[in-house]
């Protein structure tokens, strides 16, 4: 009798849910703004109904591939400074796969560099390209992955002609003539891109089309736009943010718990993303199913110009004025567009400025609270930004929920098998071609 009392009890025991997948399952649905834990589910990556869409762009599969072909594509890298730079660049470049659809280095350069290591850090600036030649900008490529939750694009949110650039009219094509576009009526994403192929010095033409044999994947991404519009800026800068809206971290250890898999994530990372949505207060800012906002604060961290390997850039960037550089509003002076956080921890540079070279580091900055960068004045600091007080094995248990938690270990299924130049990808110089394996 007392065995099988035992027994049932011991039973009973082993089927009790887990105290911390309780607490944290009730920490979200508290912040969800719809009470419950699935809002922070992110959509399958080919659900595109689901996925949301650019408001004059909806998402086909057509424009998704090609959009992907193109963003890897070498070949259209066609309007480079110097000879020896045409065709050895790609969006990707810039947004590598395996560093998070980041640049594997600190600052990110198209044409006018070589090589690329073995995650991208390699790339280094070509003997005949002066710095002021370089493709490179003045703050960190920000990540591509979920931004489809994103209205407003660049450190700045410059792009797009709706949501925060409501009122802003008056700017567009001023004294920045790339945000022309706009006039268009676009979303960030689409309004960017256009402009992004013109900067990045890539061209869409016969050569592309035909050559290359891009003309069908148009064909049939765009059989509803008269073929005297087909091929153009709009049209690929449509296909190229179609396959970016579709760049999902559906496969982190976080996503996978939230749809019903307790073991996909450790004790300690529960532990962290309790903190995250609570003491910590990351979710604050961290929003919603893709943990960004399109929301501007400034944190006080160091500029890109503060790092002594930087090019092409200086104290009196207009980027390292935040939202301010674009709005010209003192109130917005030094304030940075809210990133996404899934897979931080595939390249090890971190803000607008790559100020921090691990995520721990960057927990221990906004734990302690305190502005880095001189030059920031206190009354832009956000309010959000403060000593958190947190002890040291809370620090890391969020750490650990950062790094592993939010990973989508297979970003590569995000990239093609080959481009239709059949040219290596994402660069294709001779460095990176060696390094690559694609000679």
């Amino acid at each position: 009798m007392i065995f099988t009392v035992i027994l049932v009890q011991s039973c009973s025991e082993d089927n009790l849910p887990n105290p911390l997948d309780v607490k944290l399952q009730k920490t979200l649905a508290n912040v969800s703004p719809n009470g419950d834990m699935s809002y922070f589910v992110l959509p399958e990556s080919d659900d595109y109904t689901a996925i949301p869409n650019g408001r004059q762009n909806p998402l086909t599969e057509e424009k998704v591939e090609l959009g992907k072909m193109l963003f890897f594509e070498t070949g259209i890298a066609r309007d480079a400074k110097y000879a020896n730079g045409i065709g050895t660049y790609s969006c990707a470049t810039c947004h590598v796969p395996s560093a998070g659809f980041m640049p594997g280095r600190s600052q990110g350069i198209a044409d006018g560099a070589s090589g690329f290591g073995s995650n991208g850090e390699g790339r280094e600036r070509m003997d005949n390209y002066l710095p002021e030649e370089l493709d490179i900008q003045g703050a960190r490529p920000l990540s591509v992955l979920n931004v489809a939750y994103v209205t407003n694009t660049t450190w700045s949110g410059k792009f797009g002609s709706f949501h925060v650039n409501e009122g802003t009219e008056y700017l567009w094509g001023l004294d920045d003539t790339t945000t022309v576009t706009n006039h268009l009526g676009l979303d960030g994403l689409e309004a960017q891109n256009i402009e992004g192929l013109i900067i990045h010095r890539m061209a869409i033409d016969d050569f592309v089309l035909d050559t290359l044999g891009y003309r069908a994947m148009y064909d049939e991404a765009f059989a509803d736009f008269p073929t005297e519009e087909r091929y153009s800026l709009l049209t690929s800068s449509f296909a190229i943010s179609a396959y970016l809206r579709s760049l999902i971290t559906n496969r982190a250890p976080f996503q996978e718990w939230l749809k019903g898999e307790e073991n996909a994530i450790t004790e300690s990372e529960k532990r962290g993303a309790v903190l995250f949505y609570s003491k910590a207060g990351c979710y604050r800012c961290h929003q919603g199913p893709a943990m960004s906002a399109n929301e501007f604060h400034a944190v006080g961290v160091n500029d890109l110009c503060d790092l002594p390997s930087s090019l092409a850039t200086g104290i009196h960037d207009i980027r390292n004025m935040g939202r301010g550089g674009f709005t010209l509003r003192d109130e917005d002076l030094f304030k940075f567009k809210v990133p996404g956080i899934y897979n931080m921890d595939d390249s090890p540079f971190y803000f607008h400025g790559s100020s921090k070279n691990s995520l721990r580091e960057v927990v221990d900055y906004f734990n302690a609270g305190i502005p880095e960068n001189p030059r920031v004045p206190k009354s832009q600091i956000s309010p959000f930004f403060h000593p958190l007080n947190l002890k040291e094995s809370e620090v890391e248990d969020l750490v650990a929920f950062l790094e592993n938690s939010l990973r989508d270990p297979d970003l590569e299924r995000y990239a093609p098998t080959q481009v239709l130049s059949n040219n290596c990808f994402p660069n294709n110089d001779p460095t990176s071609r060696q390094e690559l394996g694609c000679e």
